[in-house]
């Protein structure tokens, strides 16, 4: 497969351009100071907007949903985009929901391909995600994880972690997939209700997390611009310095990687 160029748009919507295809992860394109509710009385303030609007990233041929119930991954603008997309591949809960003639909904390990007669076949894999910790997902919901293998190819191009925690199922991501670049959702999501518990990884879990995926390429996003990120940035890039392969982007910056 040929490089990627990625670009990160905000949160954790990145642009993935190779072998054609233009691929878009959890469009977010609202502009800030709006907050949203994530039910269960949790909620977040959105504080910073896309690094390039909406308008700019169409066309997109297909959209990587992880999930639609929160609006930090899949807000009102994002919405808009996805009838525009040629594909939307996401969860099974979350396909019944949007229940749109161009969105595919997958389980863990169910794999879909993507074709066009101009373009290298793709196909997408959903991995096992979970937004919080054990039991949480009849509370946050269904997430999915996806990788894109080129055809015939072993090693992924890409593998996007969606928002998890690390648990066994990453490792199972680990143990069953080679990854060139790993796009890690990072954050250390809490809520003040919730205490210590945490939503999304940490640096330091991610960093245990590339110990054992090895990909070539890490590039962390989606641990900015809302309020319940509470893992800040300068502390993440301090904890993830001590290894070589972790790619910060800048965001709107089209980057090969």
């Amino acid at each position: 497969m040929a490089q990627l160029q990625l670009t990160h748009l905000g949160g954790p919507t990145t642009l993935i351009e190779v072998d054609g295809w233009r691929i878009l992860t959890d469009p977010t394109f609202d502009s800030p100071g709006r907050r949203y509710t994530f039910g269960w009385g949790t909620s977040s303030r959105k504080v910073a907007g896309p690094a390039q609007a909406r308008e700019l990233v169409s066309p997109v041929d297909v959209v990587l949903l992880s999930h639609d119930q929160h609006a930090d991954n899949l807000d009102d603008s994002g919405r808009e985009l996805l009838a525009q997309a040629g594909t939307v591949v996401t969860t099974r809960p979350a396909a019944r929901r949007l229940a749109a003639p161009n969105v595919r909904g997958l389980a863990d390990w169910e794999s879909t391909t993507l074709e066009s007669p101009d373009r290298p076949s793709l196909t997408v894999t959903a991995t096992p995600a979970r937004h919080g910790p054990k039991f949480s997902e009849p509370i946050t919901g269904k997430v999915n994880g996806f990788a894109l293998h080129g055809h015939g190819e072993e090693t992924a191009a890409l593998w996007m972690s969606g928002d998890t925690v690390l648990y066994d199922g990453l490792r199972e991501v680990a143990s069953r997939l080679k990854v060139d670049v790993a796009l890690l959702h990072l954050g250390g999501v809490r809520f003040s209700f919730t205490g210590a518990v945490r939503f999304t990884m940490t640096a330091r879990e991610s960093l245990e997390l590339i110990g054992v995926l090895r990909p070539r390429v890490a590039v962390p996003v989606h641990y900015e611009g809302w309020t319940h990120f509470r893992e800040p940035e300068a502390v993440a890039r301090q904890t993830l310095s001590v290894v070589e392969n972790v790619r910060w982007l800048t965001p709107g910056e089209r980057t090969e990687v």
